[in-house]
C-alpha cells in the first residue's frame, strides 16, 4: 500500500461505508485533527507537547492537498477548534494549520 498521509487515512477510514467518497470526509478528518491538537495530562507526561502540536500542525496543513475543489469552485476550507469560525486555506495568514486568533483581541492591554 503506498503512503498516504494522516489526513488521507482518517478520511478513508471515516468513509468505510462508502470507500469512493473518502475525499468528502477530508474536513471531518482535519476536524478530529484539531481535536487532538491539545494533549491530554497523560500525553503531555510521554511527551513533549510542542512537537506534537507541530506535527499535528503539519498533518492538518495537508487537508488541502488531499480535499477536492467544491462544484462551486470554491476551495474546500475548515474551522477552527471548536467547528464555529469557517476558515478557507488563505483565512489566517500564509499558514492554513492555524485555527484560532482571527479577530483582535476586545480586551484593553
Amino acid at each position: 500500500m503506498e503512503q498516504r498521509s494522516l489526513i488521507e487515512r482518517l478520511a478513508r477510514h471515516l468513509a468505510m461505508s462508502e470507500p469512493e467518497s473518502w475525499q468528502d470526509r477530508v474536513e471531518d478528518a482535519a476536524s478530529l485533527l484539531a481535536i487532538l491538537k491539545t494533549p491530554d495530562d497523560a500525553m503531555r507526561e510521554a511527551g513533549d507537547d510542542r512537537i506534537w502540536q507541530a506535527m499535528i500542525d503539519a498533518a492538518l496543513r495537508e487537508r488541502w492537498a488531499v480535499a477536492p475543489a467544491s462544484a462551486s469552485g470554491e476551495p474546500p476550507g475548515g474551522t477552527d477548534e471548536e467547528g464555529e469560525i469557517s476558515l478557507p486555506p488563505h483565512g489566517v495568514s500564509g499558514n492554513p494549520a492555524e485555527w484560532v486568533h482571527v479577530h483582535k483581541p476586545r480586551e484593553k492591554q
